[in-house]
């Protein structure tokens, strides 16, 4: 291939990739407009459950992702494998995300002794806000740093909306998927569930 053309399959390339991130990032920031503006109707149409599986069998969760926290830590999502997890995907300017935190923290807190994992994993925002977030949040689990993981956030339909969590048992097993806030109540139902479900690998 000559030079020139070489020259213009790269720049199609870039331009291409600036344009779908252009794309996700505008239907981000509409989704969180429509949040902001209706926030008090989540309750009514915001929220659903679905629990993926293979021909009724239950689906591994891709724990193959290594997050930074928001000191810079390495945090490799297969650590935490032996241990029921609370994936949530989340943002500082997600209304409906702030609102469920206080619950996250009681759950973590509350199930401290069944070893659940809550991680909390921003999809956009810097270390240095989430630090200043997590401080005036008084965040008692690890805030994850997910600006930049296209590929996790796509692997856990968290592109074009938040919040969204994911319970997953300790064998790595998908146990539930929720899409939009969660509350209290629901969260101790779930998480109960999930402890009761839940089998250390051998």
């Amino acid at each position: 291939m000559p030079p020139s053309e070489r020259d213009d399959v790269v720049l199609w390339n870039v331009v291409s990739s600036f344009t779908e991130r252009a794309r996700i990032w505008w239907w981000r920031w509409a989704a969180a407009a429509a949040i902001a503006a209706g926030f008090a109707l989540w309750p009514a149409w915001g929220m659903h459950d679905e629990t993926p599986t293979d021909a009724g069998a239950p689906v591994a969760a891709n724990l193959a992702f290594t997050l930074k926290d928001m000191h810079g830590a390495e945090v490799r999502l297969a650590d935490f494998k032996g241990r029921p997890i609370v994936l949530n995907f989340w943002a500082t300017w997600c209304g409906p995300c702030r609102a469920e935190i206080p619950a996250l923290i009681a759950i973590a807190d509350e199930y401290r002794a069944e070893r659940l994992a809550v991680l909390g994993i921003s999809v956009d925002d810097a270390p240095e806000d989430l630090r200043r977030f997590a401080g005036e949040y008084r965040m008692n689990y690890p805030v994850l740093v997910g600006r930049g993981q296209d590929k996790m956030q796509e692997t856990y339909d968290a592109v074009m909306y938040v919040p969204i969590t994911w319970l997953i048992r300790a064998d790595g097993t998908i146990f539930l998927k929720h899409e939009g806030p969660a509350t209290r109540e629901w969260l101790d139902t779930q998480i109960k569930s999930l402890v009761a479900s839940t089998t250390e690998p051998e």
